[in-house]
Order: C-alpha cells, then structure tokens, then sequence
C-alpha cells in the first residue's frame, strides 16, 4: 500500500530531514530566466511589453547562455529586481561593483 510522502518524513532522522529541508532551500534559489519570469506571474509578451522588444526577442533572451551584463540587467529591472554579481571563494563572497553604473559611464 502506498504511504502518503508526509508519512514517510515523519519517520525520517532530525539530521536527515534537516539536511532535505537545506537542499530543497537550496534548489529553490536556482531558477532559469524563463523559471523565474513564471515565477513572477509575467509571460514573454508582458515582459517583451516593459523592455520594448517583440516576444520573440524574449524568448531568444531565455534560451541564451551567453549575454551581455547590461541585457541580464535590463531583463532583471524589468521584472523588477536589480541584478547583483557576486564571485564565490572558498573563503568568502565579493560583489563586483564594476558593472552597476554601466548606463552612466557610456
């Protein structure tokens, strides 16, 4: 007989159960552009509305892996957000701060 999935984490570990709560958390953070577009309740016509381009132009923006910083940004402040660049060490984190007066300095 199946067990319902709320069943099975009951019986589950604390540590275990910890650790699935952390990766989950984790998982949640990391979305593709189109991921979060959807997750902000806009579609690529509304989004192509507020950045002036045809739907298309969107859907081309999503399936990129390679792009300009000023088009990531310009498609994050759409949607209402401010992109932010971070580098990763072992040790710490850093913001680039390079590239957030971009607009100003061309």
């Amino acid at each position: 007989m199946a067990k319902a999935w709320k069943e099975v984490r009951r019986t589950l570990a604390p540590e275990r159960e910890k650790r699935i709560r952390q990766k989950v958390s984790a998982e949640v953070q990391k979305l593709s552009l189109n991921q979060l577009r959807e997750a902000r309740n806009l579609t690529q016509t509304s989004l192509a509305d507020l950045l002036h381009i045809p739907q298309g132009g969107v859907s081309r923006l999503e399936r990129r892996t390679d792009m300009y910083v000023s088009t990531l940004r310009n498609y994050i402040r759409a949607m209402g957000g401010d992109l932010k660049i971070t580098a990763v060490f072992p040790n710490g984190s850093i913001e680039i701060s390079q590239f957030q007066d971009v607009e100003s300095r061309t």
